[in-house]
């Protein structure tokens, strides 16, 4: 079960904050949707009681994925097996858009926004560790950024969330020395 898409829901859920930069975009219902695949189910449950649970998610995991690129392993999985004891999922077959037969995290029983996203998220977040292993899982080293990322180069040696950053801290590096 290739479960990519619900470890980069929990990517976007993560950065939707910039704690660093004191924004949050998590601010609004429409806000909730987008994290979503158009049609899903969070997306139609998403209300207003939403918004301050999934802050709370949201914090829970950039706390994995802070845990994880510090290099405290046993504390980054402590804390997802937290979430995902909180937020059960299940499995479910299916097949749409003409794909064929297919794993999804099962949505049926759940009954909120918030428990959709922190379930799926925290699921496909344990399956990316487990996987690929939890120095897999980053946060950006160009200050201010601080944004969260799942590093899937082959080297194992992703340290920044894009090229942007990477590109940004390293002219400021070459800058610095040249000045220095």
């Amino acid at each position: 079960m290739d479960l990519t898409s619900y470890a980069d829901l929990a990517v976007r859920l993560v950065n939707t904050e910039q704690p660093e930069r004191g924004t949050d975009a998590l601010t609004t219902v429409e806000a909730i949707r987008a994290l979503f695949p158009a049609g899903s189910r969070g997306e139609r449950l998403a209300d207003e009681s939403d918004l301050p649970r999934l802050r709370a998610v949201r914090t829970r995991l950039r706390a994995v994925f802070t845990s994880a690129a510090e290099g405290d392993q046993p504390r980054a999985v402590a804390l997802l097996n937290e979430l995902l004891a909180q937020y059960p999922v299940s499995a479910e077959i299916t097949a749409h858009s003409g794909e064929g037969w297919h794993l999804h995290l099962a949505e049926s029983n759940t009954p909120t926004a918030t428990a959709i996203c922190a379930g799926t998220a925290s699921a496909g977040l344990a399956a990316h560790l487990t996987r690929h292993g939890a120095e897999r899982l980053g946060v950006c080293a160009a200050a201010p950024c601080r944004n969260a990322y799942l590093d899937t180069s082959t080297n194992r040696s992703r340290r920044y969330c894009s090229d942007r950053c990477a590109t940004r801290h390293n002219v400021a590096a070459h800058r610095a020395r040249r000045r220095g």
